[in-house]
């Protein structure tokens, strides 16, 4: 297939004003996913369990309300609509500089394959299945740990997913995520830009531990180090004042998830 029936055909889709409703509702869903993993945070940092705070146990609480398949459901659509927005994005991209084009390329289809990972566990959930992002995540590191030349590699998915936090928290402090909003005037457009701050410096956070985590699990030789976000997460209820950091952490991402709402109505797709 030549490149110019490539750019034609995700021309074609990003015009598809069913892909742009699909992929405002994958925003939506995305709030209620962090919303949720935010609750289940706070709860953990307040002593009172509130199971995995990670995508799974996120799915597992939706699961369990009333018409929770239907909107794992919803998810699956929505999430899966956006990570394809966002491969439609990256075979768009026209930034005149070489390094940058590729380097926005390579963000989006990571973005997207973010998104199809949660769509993926919602989609376990909704058929009726179960699954634990922390084991996952451990057997993977396990895997890794043990091929040739393992260790160096798992630093580097710790340094690379540690970039990731970063990038969150910059993001965040530095407002660049108005770059992709079409803001309203006065305090509308000023309450999300707070949200969206304060969402993706915790998120940032809570990225850049389990990065931490991975590069951890490298240097002890240890893959149970590696336990995903929800291992970061009660990774910082362990340090000192660790149950409000993780409060706040928790907080936070409830924050992302509004933010996320509000992405679903001023994201310009």
């Amino acid at each position: 297939m030549s490149s110019d029936t490539v750019r034609s055909t995700a021309g074609a889709a990003r015009d598809s004003r069913a892909l742009r409703t699909l992929a405002r509702v994958g925003y939506a869903v995305l709030g209620v996913v962090h919303v949720v993993i935010g609750a289940i945070a706070i709860s953990v940092a307040i002593g009172g369990g509130g199971g995995r705070a990670d995508q799974s146990g996120a799915m597992e609480q939706i699961a369990r309300v009333p018409f929770g398949v239907v909107v794992l459901w919803v998810i699956v659509l929505g999430l899966a609509a956006l990570g394809i927005w966002k491969i439609v994005e990256a075979f768009l991209e026209r930034d005149s500089d070489a390094k940058k084009r590729w380097g926005h390329r390579v963000t989006k289809v990571g973005t997207a394959i973010a998104y199809f990972a949660i769509a993926a566990t919602a989609l376990v959930y909704a058929l009726g299945g179960r699954s634990d992002s922390s084991q996952s995540t451990t057997s993977l590191s396990a895997s890794v740990l043990a091929a040739p030349g393992g260790v160096v590699l798992l630093v580097l998915v710790g340094l690379v997913v540690l970039g990731v936090g970063v990038a969150f928290f910059v993001r965040g402090i530095r407002k660049d995520f108005e770059q992709h909003l079409s803001l309203p005037a006065g305090k509308a457009g000023d309450g999300i830009r707070v949200l969206g701050t304060a969402g993706y410096v915790a998120k940032g956070i809570a990225v850049a531990v389990v990065g931490v985590l991975f590069a951890l699990a490298a240097l002890t030789h240890d893959p149970d180090k590696a336990g995903g976000l929800d291992a970061a997460l009660k990774t910082l209820a362990e340090l000192p004042f660790g149950q409000v950091i993780l409060w706040l952490v928790g907080a936070g991402l409830i924050l992302y998830g509004l933010f996320c709402f509000a992405r679903a109505r001023y994201e310009r797709l």
